[in-house]
């Protein structure tokens, strides 16, 4: 299913006439849909993690605490998923994502314990201690595409007619119909159950329930766990001393 045919179906649902174009349009009732048809693949994409819309990504280090923006290293980043951070190159993880609060202790004490942290500031990734040059990291994440082109490139947003969603494209058709009846004052009530429905069975099936941080954004790795042989001073707030 196309942009096109997806908001033709929503016009069908309304009772709407049908437009031979989307994007290019210049109907009202049109660039509404095509607008709504924006904010619902944002949406989906901020109440579920789904699992089509994630990616990989892998990182040569530099050997700076600043080791580049989050979208460069990246592209399309929303954020992390939780504890998928690694240091390949040491079979390792890194640990984090670190709180502001957690990272200028970890900075101001000046101590280095076994695994590099992170932080994800205004954007961009910071480690800490700096890692060695040209070490391989790696880390899954949650993307902003919700939809592509028709030669296959990842999308933020609907850009041409014949673009084509990530997503289950019958839930962002319903989604366009109960939003645009809201917008326009008309009783959305059924459309919107129905709606709430079809996107509760379709996470139930693919697991994709956003997961928030329980540990305050701190480290995702309890003390005690993956601690290597060796002697070490405090490596970080919530870490216990680690003796030989």
């Amino acid at each position: 299913m196309t942009l096109l045919t997806m908001i033709n179906g929503a016009q069908d649902t309304i009772g709407l006439n049908r437009s031979s174009t989307v994007v290019s349009s210049t109907d009202s009732n049109t660039r509404t849909l095509l607008a709504l048809a924006q904010t619902e693949g944002r949406e989906l994409l901020e109440r579920y993690s789904w699992p089509q819309t994630q990616a990989e990504a892998t990182h040569t280090t530099l050997a700076a605490q600043l080791q580049g923006v989050m979208t460069t290293i990246a592209p399309g980043f929303s954020y992390l998923l939780n504890q998928t951070f690694w240091n390949r190159t040491l079979t390792q993880p890194v640990l984090g994502p670190l709180s502001p609060s957690e990272w200028q202790l970890l900075v101001a004490r000046t101590t280095t314990g076994p695994y590099a942290q992170f932080r994800i500031r205004t954007g961009k990734l910071y480690a800490y201690p700096a890692p060695a040059v040209g070490q391989t990291w790696a880390f899954e994440y949650q993307t902003a595409y919700f939809c592509e082109s028709a030669g296959g490139t990842d999308q933020a947003s609907w850009v041409a007619d014949t673009d084509v969603g990530l997503l289950d494209e019958n839930l962002m058709e319903m989604g366009v119909v109960w939003r645009f009846k809201k917008k326009n004052g008309l009783d959305y009530s059924e459309e919107f159950r129905i709606y709430e429905q079809k996107l509760a069975n379709d996470t139930a099936r693919v697991g994709g329930k956003k997961v928030l941080n329980m540990n305050g954004g701190g480290n995702m790795y309890r003390s005690g766990v993956y601690i290597p042989e060796g002697s070490w001073t405090r490596a970080s707030p919530y870490q216990d001393d680690v003796c030989a």
